[in-house]
């Protein structure tokens, strides 16, 4: 299985630093990656909330897997947040 060298924090608030600045989705940036690497800190708060919904996992995907793993891996996540300066 391939691994993600960047924290999951920081890959979600990516993508919505780049929904909101690049003109490929609601911005108007048509090379918007420079000014996400700048200001993806500020969507820091919004990618928590978001993995803070995913702890439990859906009908779907408590069937697919093992839901206690997945509760704990979102865990993890959370509490190193929680430990990692913004």
């Amino acid at each position: 299985m391939t691994e993600a060298h960047t924290p999951l924090v920081e890959r979600i608030a990516r993508v919505l630093a780049g929904t909101a600045l690049s003109s490929n989705a609601d911005g108007a940036d048509p090379s918007a990656g420079g000014s996400v690497d700048e200001c993806w800190p500020d969507f820091r708060d919004t990618a928590l909330a978001v993995i803070r919904e995913l702890r439990e996992p859906d009908a779907a995907m408590a069937a697919a897997g093992d839901a206690e793993i997945w509760t704990n891996m979102v865990r993890t996540v959370l509490d190193s947040a929680e430990t990692t300066p913004a």
